[in-house]
């Protein structure tokens, strides 16, 4: 049975997990989050870490910061509705409160955002609702490109059943400059994303912890 929102009884934080992505930045990034959860600056129990890449490095390091992980991807458990629904067994069976989704490139189903309703946050990389989806950084850079656009940014929102379209709870803009490169930006636009999440995770967190004790 999944806990009550937000609180484990034996230390009164929640549990969660990161839905991660499969790019070494994205490894890195995981690792830097895992590290915080680890060490208390972020509240709460780091209870597992899931990837829809089996192959990917962030399964590397889950091992050496003995973060519990999970893998699976949609080919093998046959489609995308049996996929959901081992997922959700899953969380379940971790008694996860809230999920972290950073990198991961999945829409979440119906089935899951109702379990997990406003306890699902995502990072996206623009200033929403500008360039939802995917390939938002490329996509704001052409627009520089082509039309002179000046900046993007980065969003931290609360995941419905849209495309990136939940209610917004941080975000930050990012210049784009006249003689950047596209990598370049993406570089400015995780730099960006490697302050405002962890500081964003750290405040909902927080702000959760309070709201049970008080109603407890």
């Amino acid at each position: 049975m999944k806990k009550k929102l937000g609180l484990s009884p034996d230390d009164e934080i929640p549990q969660r997990v990161i839905g991660s992505g499969t790019s070494l930045d994205s490894a890195r990034f995981r690792q830097a989050l895992a590290e915080k959860f680890q060490s208390g600056e972020i509240p709460g129990e780091l209870s597992l870490l899931f990837c829809d890449h089996p192959d990917a490095y962030v399964v590397e390091r889950a091992k050496k910061l003995n973060v519990p992980y999970e893998s699976f991807t949609v080919k093998e458990c046959g489609g995308k509705k049996p996929y959901e629904e081992r997922l959700l067994d899953l969380l379940n069976a971790n008694q996860i409160d809230f999920l972290i989704l950073a990198g991961y490139m999945r829409v979440i189903g119906a089935e899951i955002i109702k379990t997990f309703e406003n306890s699902i946050i995502n990072l996206h990389p623009a200033y929403l609702p500008e360039y939802p989806g995917l390939h938002s950084i490329e996509r704001a850079f052409e627009d520089h490109v082509q039309n002179g656009r000046t900046e993007t940014g980065v969003t931290v929102h609360y995941v419905d059943c849209g495309l990136d379209s939940g209610p917004i709870i941080a975000q930050r803009h990012v210049p784009i400059y006249d003689e950047d490169t596209v990598d370049e930006l993406e570089e400015r636009v995780h730099e960006c994303e490697h302050i405002l999440f962890p500081q964003t995770i750290k405040r909902v967190l927080n702000d959760r912890i309070a709201y049970e004790k008080g109603s407890n």
